[in-house]
């Protein structure tokens, strides 16, 4: 999903538009975080789209499911990111992240937050049910 370039959500005057799971507790909190940051960039907003809400629209050629089941951002042009370039993009725009996102231009970094996202994946169930006993 990594780079395809479907048309923009309703969201296109977004720098940066993420597309997560607010049906996930963990994706909901870490979203809060994000949220309460000013963008790097005067006149360059982030949006955020729950894409669990089904009133939400999605960009043209992708599915709910398939949102929610990884991350993923989409910028002004409409490139579509996923996973750890999907992060790598977030944490560019937002002040006191933007060190990770220059981290991960490291040769190989990318690829190792690649992996390490999908291993979070695997225990992403568990970690939400752990997360909603806290809600």
């Amino acid at each position: 999903m990594t780079g395809t370039k479907p048309s923009n959500t309703s969201h296109g005057t977004a720098a940066l538009t993420v597309l997560y799971d607010g049906a996930c507790p963990l994706c909901r909190r870490e979203m809060a975080v994000y949220r309460d940051l000013q963008p790097l960039q005067q006149g360059s907003p982030v949006c955020f789209a729950d894409v669990s809400n089904t009133a939400v629209p999605l960009p043209i050629g992708t599915t709910r499911e398939q949102l929610m089941a990884r991350f993923h951002v989409q910028d002004r042009d409409g490139q579509l990111l996923s996973g750890a370039a999907a992060f790598l993009a977030l944490w560019a725009a937002l002040p006191g992240w933007r060190w990770l996102a220059l981290a991960g231009r490291l040769p190989g970094a990318a690829w190792l937050m690649e992996r390490l996202y999908r291993l979070f994946l695997r225990w992403r169930p568990m970690l939400q049910r752990w997360a909603a006993r806290w809600d």
